[in-house]
């Protein structure tokens, strides 16, 4: 059964820096697209970034040209360095997995992580 475990979340000042990281185990982690969500208070849970098997990187426009998604093999780690923070991007970041490419409903989901940007 795949497991995965997000950290690295936290509280930083607005334009600072965060790394979140997703340890995915039970699984073979090459074959799996990786991606962020996040979900702020009273809030729809929103797509953030995913990385495809390939290492192909897509990003929503909100955080396109901030973050930056990679998914490190032999780590079995799918990272979210999210610099240029604003207080619009608080929120409980979720690490999630799936086989296929693009899936409308991700398979596999993380608890989540705090990230809280101080204005």
């Amino acid at each position: 059964q795949v497991q995965l475990v997000e950290s690295g979340g936290g509280l930083v000042q607005a334009g600072g820096s965060l790394r979140l990281s997703c340890s995915f185990s039970g699984g073979t982690f090459s074959r799996f697209t990786m991606a962020w969500f996040r979900q702020g208070s009273g809030k729809d849970r929103d797509f953030v970034a995913r990385v495809l098997w390939t290492g192909q990187p897509y990003y929503s426009d909100s955080v396109k040209g901030r973050f930056t998604i990679s998914k490190h093999n032999a780590k079995n780690t799918v990272y979210l360095q999210m610099d240029s923070l604003k207080p619009e991007d608080t929120a409980v970041y979720y690490c999630a997995a799936d086989v296929r490419s693009a899936p409308v409903q991700y398979m596999y989901w993380g608890q989540g992580t705090q990230v809280t940007v101080s204005s």
